[in-house]
């Protein structure tokens, strides 16, 4: 089954930006639907950004609309989410999930099946 690692967190002021990799082992990034979520303090696993591997379409929740780009690099077998603009709002831990294709993209926790370990996102005001 595929391996996923992520990389890129920090911290970082509001208005700033930071670029979240995640690595893909055992698996191609192309033959899975990839999405990010995040999950702040206290507060349940939500969905940001997915795409799909063939079509490169992607879906965002509205709360990143317009300041998070999620692409794929298959040459480098790696996800991207791309955070421009970011909010104190923002922080949280980053996650990147991978499942069987199928259906239209989603942000729907359950139904991906392989999870990394997370990357810590922190914006300060």
């Amino acid at each position: 089954q595929v391996r996923l690692v992520e990389s890129g967190g920090g911290s970082v002021q509001a208005g700033g930006s930071l670029r979240l990799s995640c690595a893909a082992s055992r698996g191609t990034v192309g033959n899975y639907c990839m999405a990010w979520f995040r999950q702040a303090p206290g507060k349940e696993r939500e969905g940001a950004a997915s795409i799909l591997p063939v079509s490169g379409r992607t879906y965002y929740a509205d709360s990143v609309k317009g300041r998070f780009t999620i692409s794929q690099d298959a040459a480098a077998n790696t996800l991207y989410l791309q955070m421009n603009s970011l909010k104190p709002e923002d922080t949280a831990m980053y996650y990147c999930a991978a499942r069987s294709c199928g259906g239209p993209p989603t942000i729907a926790r359950g139904d991906y099946n392989y999870w990394g370990q997370g990357t810590q996102v922190t914006v300060s005001s």
